[in-house]
């Protein structure tokens, strides 16, 4: 792991490359984005002093520029006309790919598509993951998304491209809950991404029911939300377990969450023995550690302490919020899309509890998020132009 994949290094290379000549050629200014979403900067330069203080800087340094690549690809999608319907388009081939080859591989390919548990040796489907939980937060991703695409095109609200889209989608979507069952077909089979699957289907029809009654809820409400699940997957590792309520029972898992207690107990010590600047950037992982652990800390909140400690956690934070309240202000402007940004928000916080789901601004979720916030500031953008277009001339200037 410390060395890396020198196949990945070149493509990911190459696609920086051109999605930083795409950026130019647009003229799009990255340092006024930049400003405007400026815990993104700020969490990108915590990370990148991290560097500064691990115990393997060059990795780090390597793990830390890996995300630009993602921001980058952020500003080819403000770059776009629709940057909106340049996210559905990319999610919507994400999905059409991603899906039906998890199937061929795991199927077909077992020596890809399957594992088994290291020590319990249960079969486990990944597909096109590296892990099962990334196969069902893939299949989580894509279920969510082609329930709100169902829901805006009963209301009329979209328009299918031809006849037989619809059928392909429902397809999909059913071949996505297929896999997302694992291979015993239960719902338990990845807890923490069946707890986020239903709490985000169940906050996706909330806010379409109350918009019946033109109710939207405050931005102030919303963001307390996201600030007490922040704070409560913080304080889970270190209390050593869930608090208020334990549902590990009725999903089938005992006490320890399949082992996650034990994980946390061993590297809460070393979350404190470097709590305010952690140990770098991706530094705390080394081969030797994940040897003795496990790939990651089954928390994305203590991953962060451990990486880049509680300051690199806040700026993380911050910038979670920061997509709550911008996506509550897109409900006042663009509704569907709104609510669809809040419970990628929501999902990924609540996912991020017992997974490192969101430790950065890389990964299938963060990624998505910051995707949705440039595209927002860019769409913002627009709009005031527009509006500085459209105001009337005070009849006392000169012009």
């Amino acid at each position: 792991m410390e060395e890396g994949s020198a196949l990945d290094r070149v493509v990911l290379s190459i696609l920086l490359c051109l999605g930083f000549i795409v950026v130019v050629k647009r003229k799009y200014n990255i340092a006024d984005s930049l400003k405007k979403n400026y815990w993104v900067t700020l969490f990108l330069i915590m990370s990148l002093f991290s560097v500064l203080w691990s115990d393997m800087p060059f990795v780090c340094f390597k793990r830390w520029f890996r995300m630009l690549i993602p921001l980058i690809m952020a500003f080819v999608i403000a770059t776009e006309v629709d940057p909106f319907k340049a996210i559905q388009s990319l999610v919507r081939r994400t999905i059409y790919i991603h899906i039906p080859f998890s199937y061929i591989l795991i199927n077909y390919y077992p020596f890809w598509g399957r594992q088994y548990g290291r020590w319990s040796g249960a079969l486990m489907w990944v597909g096109v993951s590296s892990q099962k939980n990334g196969l069902a937060l893939l299949c989580m991703f894509a279920i969510i998304y082609f329930s709100w695409t169902f829901i805006k095109r009963r209301d009329g609200s979209e328009t299918k491209v031809t006849v037989y889209q619809t059928y392909v989608e429902i397809f999909i979507f059913l071949l996505a809950l297929w896999l997302f069952l694992g291979p015993n077909h239960t719902l338990t089979y990845s807890a923490t991404s069946a707890v986020a699957l239903i709490l985000g289907l169940a906050i996706l029809f909330l806010f379409k029911w109350l918009r019946k009654f033109n109710v939207i809820p405050g931005i102030n409400v919303l963001t307390i939300i996201i600030i007490m699940i922040i704070i409560y997957g913080t304080a889970t590792p270190f209390v050593g377990g869930l608090m208020v309520y334990d549902p590990s029972s009725t999903l089938g898992r005992d006490e320890s969450l399949t082992g996650r207690t034990e994980i946390w107990s061993y590297l809460i010590p070393y979350a404190l023995n470097r709590p305010i600047l952690g140990h770098g950037f991706g530094g705390f992982w080394t081969d030797a550690m994940r040897e003795a652990t496990s790939s990651h800390a089954h928390n994305g909140y203590l991953d962060t302490i451990l990486n880049i400690g509680f300051i690199g956690l806040f700026f993380l934070s911050m910038f979670l919020i920061a997509n709550c309240q911008k996506a509550r202000n897109l409900m006042t402007q663009d509704f569907n899309w709104g609510i669809l940004w809040f419970c990628f928000l929501m999902i990924s916080v609540i996912h991020n509890i017992a997974e490192s789901s969101v430790t950065s601004i890389s990964g299938l979720m963060p990624t998505i998020l910051l995707f949705m916030m440039m595209s927002f500031t860019a769409k913002q953008e627009v709009s005031d132009k527009d509006v500085g277009l459209t105001r009337p001339l005070d009849p006392s200037s000169k012009v």
